[in-house]
């Protein structure tokens, strides 16, 4: 992924510092996971059950929602790098929350690497900012308002109560924390993007001014501690400029800011799989700026590849949907995101019809040449939604 040989030797001189190998804390993981927070469905009443196990002082309620649940922040550290982090901005993007949540475990340890960190850095963290959209599992918070998109009208007050936040703790950098859909490719030739970030832009030209340049050094710094765990699997998102997005504010009033985003992996619905991997970035990019780190790998950041929308969740190839038919077909489903009994539930939805595509799949039903037809035997079309097909009068399961 990366080929910059100077960028190779400033990594060689910066690993011969590091106080922890990504195996160590792979190998940690287990030990510190928050095993009350599970799947895709994280509100406040799963964060608030993992609180008997952070100290007390490190627990703030700091503003309430529109329907008035409580917003909380993590405070942990005395250092001078003071770094902001939020998550569930989209209330339905969750992944990065459980993974913040073992990032607090771990720091807690009794372990001299541990503590110095915690020497360096001040972390402020909103582990879920928009607890009513994550009570009914959707992106926008209780008036529809999408709280990114809200950064400088902040007519809502989970949107005043960021950039109070903001204001007030000053911090050094932001971590901007988001999940992504499975639709996600890092580049045309990569895997799945299971892990993408960004620097974003503070103007319409897209200037790369020494904030911007620092968050992507950092970003760069974490995509290449991850590297040989998670190979090929890393997107970066095109960087337009929208002021009204809060990474853009942010950027623009002059804090290094950084978007993660938590995509798919391999069969991991859940994103178990996932949240390890945004643990290692969340721990790998503290870490960095608690020793420092070359800014000039910034110019690294453009070797990761963009992110592109070359992923579906599953295809049924080889498929005839009409008896009549000559050419076999690939039918595309896209899995849609149902809360149902405080579970995220998959269901599969007929998006597109190809005769040919150069879209890849998470899973491939092979129909070879035979009918594929509707649960209640009728013809495939776009917008179909259900668990089963019939393929050659059999009911088959899609769901994954």
């Amino acid at each position: 992924m990366f080929t910059n040989v100077k960028y190779l030797l400033i990594t060689f001189v910066y690993c011969s510092l590091s106080l922890m190998e990504i195996h160590q804390l792979l190998s940690l993981f287990n030990s510190v996971k928050s095993e009350q927070l599970y799947g895709r469905y994280v509100t406040n009443s799963h964060i608030e059950g993992c609180f008997s196990g952070l100290p007390d002082s490190c627990i703030s309620v700091i503003g309430y929602s529109v329907e008035r649940r409580p917003i909380y922040s993590i405070t942990m550290g005395e250092g001078p790098n003071r770094i902001l982090m939020w998550s569930q901005m989209h209330g339905n993007e969750s992944t990065t929350t459980k993974a913040l949540f073992d990032c607090f475990n771990l720091l807690l340890r009794d372990d001299n690497y541990f503590r110095t960190i915690l020497k360096q850095c001040t972390l402020c963290v909103i582990p879920i900012l928009n607890p009513d959209g994550a009570e009914k599992y959707t992106r926008f918070n209780a008036n529809s308002v999408d709280l990114n998109r809200d950064a400088q009208n902040l007519s809502q007050p989970e949107s005043r109560l960021l950039r109070e936040v903001y204001e007030n703790f000053n911090p050094d950098y932001c971590f901007n924390l988001h999940g992504q859909r499975s639709i996600f490719g890092a580049g045309h030739n990569g895997s799945v993007a299971t892990l993408s970030f960004l620097s974003p832009s503070q103007d319409e030209e897209r200037s790369l001014t020494p904030n911007r340049k620092k968050a992507m050094a950092l970003i760069s710094r974490i995509a290449l501690e991850l590297k040989d765990v998670l190979p090929h699997g890393i997107g970066r998102y095109d960087d337009g400029f929208n002021i009204n997005c809060v990474g853009d504010t942010f950027q623009s009033l002059g804090t290094p800011t950084l978007l993660y985003e938590a995509g798919h992996f391999q069969e991991d619905y859940d994103r178990e799989e996932v949240r390890r991997f945004v643990f290692l970035a969340l721990v790998k990019g503290i870490e960095a700026i608690a020793n420092s780190y070359e800014v000039d790998l910034f110019k690294s950041y453009f070797e990761i590849p963009n992110n592109v929308k070359n992923y579906r969740d599953l295809a049924i190839t080889n498929a005839i949907t009409a008896k009549d038919q000559v050419e076999t077909l690939t039918i595309v489903f896209q899995f849609k995101e149902v809360l149902k009994r405080g579970k995220i539930e998959f269901k599969p939805v007929v998006e597109s019809i190809f005769e040919s595509t150069d879209l890849k799949f998470h899973k491939t039903i092979n129909a070879n040449g035979q009918l594929v037809r509707t649960i209640d035997n009728k013809e495939i079309q776009v917008g179909y939604e259900n668990d089963f097909v019939l393929i050659n009068n059999k009911k088959t399961a899609l769901n994954p």
